[in-house]
């Protein structure tokens, strides 16, 4: 259910307050812009400790948090917590893009955003992570939906944010503000993978830290 009428955005129950979980500019940037032309009340939570090493981190946040600025929307700048994130993904080292470690990660962030939503008075949340096509979406949304369950009367808002021009705005945005962005998701297996695929395909090293767009 893509949750529209008449081409406007409608949160679950007409929800007008909205935490959403971020992770980078480049794929909030479009979800944030939809949500404020339907005149929705919404903060940005950034809680990704599986970004690494730190400085990426930090690009990464500050980041969005120029963009959430820009646009006057509150942000939640959350721990890092980055040492619970890698004995959470001990043992799950070797598992592919989309496989358990990421359902971990998703889980981990995910249930951090929830209990902030709980503690402070929301009723729905949301996340940008199923708006990249590395991402897998149902894989995303049942860990939203499973983070949510956890506490009375919270929902996890599972609109496709791909849809209706969604993607497409995603890169133009990214694009329009030089968003910084990498080609990897951000924990250091795929930063480790992504150099492994580009090394056989004869290509360089990622250089952190330098626009990708």
């Amino acid at each position: 259910m893509q949750n529209k009428k008449n081409n406007k955005l409608i949160p679950p129950n007409e929800e007008k307050r909205i935490l959403m979980h971020s992770c980078c500019a480049p794929c909030s940037g479009g979800i944030m812009e939809s949500m404020l032309d339907a005149k929705i009340n919404f903060t940005i939570f950034f809680y990704n400790p599986n970004i690494h090493p730190q400085d990426e981190y930090l690009i990464r946040k500050n980041e969005n948090k120029r963009f959430a600025q820009k646009m006057n929307i509150p942000f939640i700048d959350a721990d890092y917590d980055s040492n619970t994130w890698f004995k959470r993904a001990k043992g799950l080292e070797l598992e592919p893009e989309r496989g358990k470690r990421c359902t971990m990660c998703f889980d981990m962030r995910f249930e951090r955003t929830a209990l902030y939503a709980y503690e402070h008075g929301f009723k729905t949340i949301t996340s940008s992570l199923g708006i990249s096509r590395w991402k897998d979406l149902t894989q995303v949304t049942e860990c939203g939906m499973r983070a949510a369950s956890r506490y009375p009367n919270l929902v996890y808002w599972t609109y496709n944010w791909r849809k209706g021009g969604g993607s497409q705005r995603m890169y133009e945005l990214a694009k329009q503000e030089e968003f910084y962005k990498q080609e990897y998701c951000g924990c250091s297996y795929s930063l480790r993978d992504t150099n492994t695929w580009r090394k056989e395909k004869g290509l360089p090293k990622l250089e952190r830290g330098v626009n990708f767009y």
